[in-house]
């Protein structure tokens, strides 16, 4: 039955209108009001199920409509009226239709006529279909039963006829029987008896012995039987089947008896709490925390049930059903676990209320809880469904193939992966616009830009911003000088459309500068600023930060143009910060690029030609999508062939910094650097093909460039690399070439609302020409492709690269005469003249723009499409290259043969007669960053410290406890900076041959329990219980400043060593430890506690600002899972990129901290002290030195 039908205005009215006309009943009828105290007339119309009713019978808008379908309508009793009114209310008819839907109200009636009110009430009655629904709930009943009787008819037949077969059986044995004594009774009446011998007596007891002996071997071959069976693997299987079954079902009392505690003990007192006369929180809040964890208890409970019943009928385990029936039901825990991080947000907003800490400790310190926090109950349902899928995937292994519930068993867990799957995109998707929000949330000002869902975050981290005046100059003195690396510190944020800028003020919150919030359609990048006069060279020179500054040139279309210089702490910050601005412009620009050129002759623009492209979407024998999409609006791929990832890593519609991060992070674990260098070389020598031949039967109409798709000879020359482009058709005032290097590897399009000039594609000498149109990138064409180009008798009147600028001026009028000249109507010539002269202020094109076309042929227009797809391949490829060579320089130091592959195609590239100056500038750059030895950061390293560390141990008492921190961070981020990432895949720690495979995972791990048996061995040398007690809180003194230093590492490094049994035991000593050193530890365990898997520790690297020491073992704990949980590859051979890209974004994240290093001195007493291992004592010796200074008691 229908429960709800969506209506609009317009429905509404000329249902009414049909109803007034064409409706089965109509006329005026009395409606009780709502308070039950007045009747109002009303018009009424019955249509169909549909009861309208006006104000009046001239009205043409309904006052109300009632939808009858199921409804009662019956004759109701007139009411007792007063004396006064009696003869008026006899004349009065009422009835009263009953519904159906919860919460409504009966609707009353009365009429004056009992005539009219009888056909109202059969009108309506039919009307509402009630019968037909009795009729069909009857029909349902006898189906159901006649069902139930044929069921019964087949258990009965298949009873018969199992009797009859065993009748049967029964009858030829009992023919045998009588055959058999037929024959006994011949023998006995042929041979006359014979009295018992002595020598029937002797057989007699010799048949009794073999009859026992027979029984013995029986019985041992039977045990012998069983025994083998007790052995055998089948056996082994059902026990270990049997134990998983017993084991699930532990979990299942141990899960629901946590969800019991979660609801008594937290979820239903807070609700009574919410409802006093000053509530601690309100029921929304109690709602956002809880969200539907008391539905999830019930559900559990049933399930819970069913499995003690199948225990009960042991030893028949079938467990299939009961997860046919939990399956539609475990939907719930996609709107828990959507919402999960959200609650834990709120929850910690609510402690800030001391009424609800203080109630909240309260119920945390109950019995039941076991001193587990809210927390931790709120996180258990997070791990459920993964922990069924583990349950299935034992407990397949141990079914045999031909048992009764295998396939379902594989449904189920089919099944259970798929909703693993959704809830890990769901939570994935609102992970991003969480990340968002939480950032927006500490900016005290608010910032509308993170608002925007399509923002995706893509890095943070701490820069020095460099002051300008007013004129644009560098303030004097202040590059590199101390004041600026205080007071220019700041917060910078990027994302894929914006960069913003913060200070850092107090509680933590931010502050966004002025200018603070740069949107990256009107930057340009330059990677190493030249100076702007010889004043600025002279400063710069002999500074620290020299090569680690980097400049972004704002140009907003609707502001002053302004310039932010940009200081990293290390050349390798900065090569990471530049790389991902420039993929983030570059993506931006490619989708202008891309959308201008096509959009106009073609009439699809880019998204959607998107659309039209079903392989972007729709999975395929070779491809896998998931529902989440990337920052360019593109189902991310969940699995794919490799030839499927090479074609998205290459298409020159869209690429998502997200996947060239995860693709040049794990493409070592699927394929290798020369398949990927192949393919990049093959896009560059045939662009064609990297755009699928759909997108480009939508981008070229023309027959002529259908035969291009397929294969013939290309009419028009620049559809080959062997033909220089033609010149571009407007060249206008340029900028000088030594006065700016745009080193990001984009092509100068659309800018803050500047048109796409190819002027500056090919011939500006510089790569820069004045913009013509404005336009939104994003939004409809505004750039007429029909002008880019002149024809090929022009293109020897312009200049090329390598005349002098004066020149190139000079030939402007003389290049615009011509172009004009081209043109055959004059309204052309004007309007293309004040499009050169005057530049629209509107972010859109106007009409004229973008409507002229001044004869230039569709061979033309479609060649230049042509050109700037060999543009857009060319800047993929660099593209591609720079991200790879900035970013993954280890794999061509240990690869010199692809080093010199790769330096070759650019140099080839480089000589390329149709390249741009940009183009050719990229390519020099990134041979020079591959031919250059990296300076490093100028920070020690590890090495060197080692080296300088000789001579006498030093004394512990010599050292202050802010000493030893800021060395202990020293040495910390010099070995977790150097780990390569290629040791985070393949679980290589967990391996047998783990040094080889990880050697600096393995030396962090090694330095990490060196430094903790260095702390448990300076507190036990002392048999003096003073200096025990003054080592532990210098200690702990210095794991606080630890945490102030962002050092997680060693924070876990000092309390693991607290927590050692060795130290732990010394009972005299922690009752000297004084209790503001005790709260200290107790703060510092929390905050590094592996409970809620690193929950407080996770929550403080989010708001942390490098440089930063996190503790490796959480990322090696999330990665072994990741590893466990998932294959490399699914059962059709495709790679599992799901999987690489959560793989990726640990190791983004871990290389985040490691690229930003610490401005500590190395002080080498200090050092010395915490590499010396010649008298630190392994665990044994630690033991039973804590025995001697502190004897066992007897109790």
């Amino acid at each position: 039955m229908q429960k709800g039908m969506r209506l609009n205005d317009g429905h509404v009215t000329y249902l009414a209108l049909l109803a007034r006309k064409d409706g089965t009943r109509r006329g005026c009828l009395s409606k009780k009001s709502s308070d039950n105290t007045k009747w109002h007339p009303k018009w009424f119309c019955l249509l169909q199920n549909m009861l309208f009713y006006f104000e009046n019978d001239s009205s043409s808008r309904p006052s109300g409509l009632y939808l009858l379908e199921g409804c009662a309508c019956d004759r109701a009793p007139s009411p007792k009226p007063p004396p006064s009114a009696k003869e008026c209310l006899e004349k009065q008819y009422y009835f009263t239709i009953t519904f159906n839907h919860d919460n409504q109200k009966a609707l009353e009636l009365r009429t004056e006529d009992v005539k009219d009110c009888d056909e109202w009430v059969a009108a309506i009655t039919q009307a509402s279909y009630r019968n037909l629904a009795t009729e069909h709930e009857a029909l349902m009943q006898k189906y159901l039963h006649l069902l139930q009787i044929v069921e019964t008819e087949k258990t009965v037949a298949k009873q018969l006829r199992q009797q009859i077969e065993d009748g049967e059986i029964e009858i030829e044995r009992l023919k045998s029987e009588i055959a058999s004594l037929q024959k006994d009774n011949e023998k006995i009446q042929s041979n006359p008896e014979v009295p018992p011998s002595d020598d029937d007596t002797e057989i007699h007891k010799i048949k009794k012995v073999q009859s026992f002996l027979r029984g013995w071997i029986c019985r041992r071959k039977w045990k012998t039987i069983i025994q083998d069976y007790i052995r055998s693997p089948h056996a082994e299987s059902m026990r270990k089947r049997n134990q998983v079954v017993f084991s699930m079902l532990e979990a299942e009392a141990e899960y629901v008896q946590q969800l019991h505690i979660l609801v008594n003990n937290f979820l239903r007192p807070l609700r009574m709490a919410a409802s006093s006369k000053k509530p601690p929180i309100t029921h929304d809040d109690v709602s956002s925390i809880f969200l539907n964890s008391e539905t999830i208890m019930f559900l559990h409970q049933i399930f819970y049930q069913g499995l003690k019943a199948r225990i009960a009928s042991w030893p028949t385990l079938v467990l299939a059903d009961l997860f046919d029936i939990l399956l539609p039901m475990l939907n719930i825990y996609q709107e828990f676990v959507r919402n999960h991080q959200y609650s834990l947000q709120i929850l910690a907003h609510c402690k800030q209320n001391r009424d609800f800490d203080k109630l909240l400790k309260q119920y945390e310190m109950k019995p039941d809880c076991e001193e587990r926090t809210l927390e931790t109950f709120l996180t258990y349902p997070m791990f459920q469904i993964p922990r069924y899928i583990l349950t299935l995937h034992e407990l397949l292994a141990h079914t045999p193939h031909e048992h009764v519930e295998r396939n379902s068993l594989d449904y189920a867990k089919s099944k259970l992966e798929e909703l693993s799957r959704v809830m890990h995109d769901e939570v994935s998707e609102t992970e991003n616009i969480r990340k968002n929000l939480a950032i927006e949330r500490m900016i005290v000002e608010g910032c509308e830009v993170l608002l925007d869902t399509s923002q995706t975050f893509v890095r943070q981290g701490s820069l020095i911003q460099v002051p300008m005046s007013e004129k644009g100059k560098i303030t004097r003195g202040r590059m590199g000088s101390l004041s600026l690396k205080k007071e220019g510190e700041r917060q910078c944020f990027l994302f894929s459309k914006h960069l913003i800028i913060c200070t850092r003020g107090s509680g933590g919150k931010l502050h966004v500068t002025k200018n603070g919030v740069v949107s990256l359609i009107d930057c340009t990048l330059m990677e190493d600023p030249e100076g702007t006069d010889d004043e600025s060279k002279g400063e710069r020179s002999g500074q620290d930060t020299e090569h680690l500054d980097f400049k972004v040139i704002v140009e907003p279309k609707d502001g002053q143009p302004h310039t932010v210089i940009l200081v990293a702490s290390s050349r390798q910050e900065k090569s990471a910060w530049t790389s991902d601005i420039s993929q983030c412009i570059d993506n931006i620009r490619c989708n202008g690029l891309m959308m201008n050129a096509f959009e106009e002759n073609s009439k699809v623009s880019v998204p959607q030609m998107i659309k039209s492209d079903t392989s972007l979407y729709c999975d395929d024998v070779d491809i896998r999508f998931s529902k989440m999409m990337n920052s360019c609006k593109v189902l991310q791929i969940r699995y794919a062939s490799v030839e499927r990832l090479l074609e998205r890593l290459t298409d020159l519609r869209f690429l998502s910094i997200d996947f060239l991060n995860t693709f040049l992070h794990s493409y070592r674990v699927f394929t290798s650097a020369d398949v990927v260098l192949d393919k990049l070389i093959t896009i560059y020598k045939k662009p064609i093909s990297a755009i699928p031949a759909r997108a480009l039967e939508l981008f070229f109409a023309s027959s002529q460039n259908n035969k291009l798709l397929y294969g013939e000879p290309p009419t028009s020359p620049r559809a080959s690399r062997k033909f220089s482009s033609p010149p571009p058709l407007a060249i206008t005032k340029t900028s000088s070439p030594n006065r700016r290097r745009k080193l990001s590897l984009n092509i100068p399009i659309i800018t803050g609302g500047k048109a796409l000039d190819l002027a500056a594609l090919s011939c500006s000498p510089n790569g820069y020409a004045s913009m013509h149109t404005a336009m939104s990138p994003f939004g409809k064409t505004a750039l007429d492709i029909n002008k880019l180009f002149v024809s090929s008798t022009m293109a020897s009147k312009i200049t090329d690269e390598g005349e002098a600028k004066t020149e190139s001026k000079a030939d402007e009028p003389v290049l615009n005469k011509q172009v004009r000249e081209e043109c055959d109507e004059e309204p052309c010539q004007s309007d293309e003249t004040e499009a050169e002269m005057s530049p629209p202020k509107s972010p859109s094109t106007p009409k004229n723009v973008k409507s002229k076309n001044c004869g230039f042929s569709t061979d033309q227009r479609n060649g230049d499409k042509e050109f700037v797809i060999r543009r857009a391949a060319t800047n993929r490829v660099l593209n591609v290259l720079r991200h790879w060579v900035s970013k993954h320089a280890q794999d061509f130091e240990l690869n010199s043969e692809l080093k010199m592959r790769v330096i070759g195609f650019l140099e080839e590239v480089m000589h390329d007669p149709e390249l741009l100056t940009q183009e050719r500038k990229a390519a020099a750059n990134i041979i020079r960053t591959l031919t250059q030895e990296d300076p490093g950061d100028n920070q020690v390293t590890l090495e060197e410290i080692i080296h300088t560390v000789r001579g006498k141990d030093p004394p512990f008492e010599s050292h202050s406890a802010l000493e030893i921190a800021e060395q202990l961070t020293l040495l910390d981020h010099l070995v977790f900076k150097v780990i390569p990432y290629e040791e985070f895949f393949g679980q290589g720690w967990m391996k047998n041959d783990k040094n080889e495979r990880t050697p600096y995972i393995m030396k962090t791990t090694k330095h990490f329990n060196d430094i903790s048996d260095r702390i448990a061995t300076e507190i036990l040398q002392w048999d003096d219980v003073n200096m025990r007690v003054a080592a532990i809180e210098k200690w702990v003194a210095a794991a606080d400043i630890c945490r102030c230093l962002h050092n997680y590492n060693a924070v876990l490094e000092i309390t693991s060593s607290l927590n050692r049994s060795a130290i732990f035991r010394l009972k005299r000593t922690w009752l000297k430890v004084s209790k503001q050193t005790k709260t200290v530890i107790d703060k510092l365990q929390k905050l590094v506690s592996s409970e809620g898997r690193f929950k407080n520790l996770r929550e403080a690297l989010k708001n942390c600002d490098p440089p930063c020491v996190p503790y490796l073992g959480m990322y090696l704990t999330d990665l072994a899972f990741i590893e466990e949980g998932t294959p490399n590859y699914t059962e059709d051979n495709l790679v599992n990129f799901s999987k690489m890209r959560m793989i990726s974004h640990i190791i983004r994240e871990i290389r985040q901290f490691q690229q930003t290093a610490y401005k500590i001195d190395n002080q080498p007493k200090v050092a010395k002290y915490l590499l010396d291992n010649s008298s630190v004592l392994d665990e044994e010796r630690l033991y039973e030195t804590s025995l001697r200074i502190e004897p066992k008691t007897s109790s």
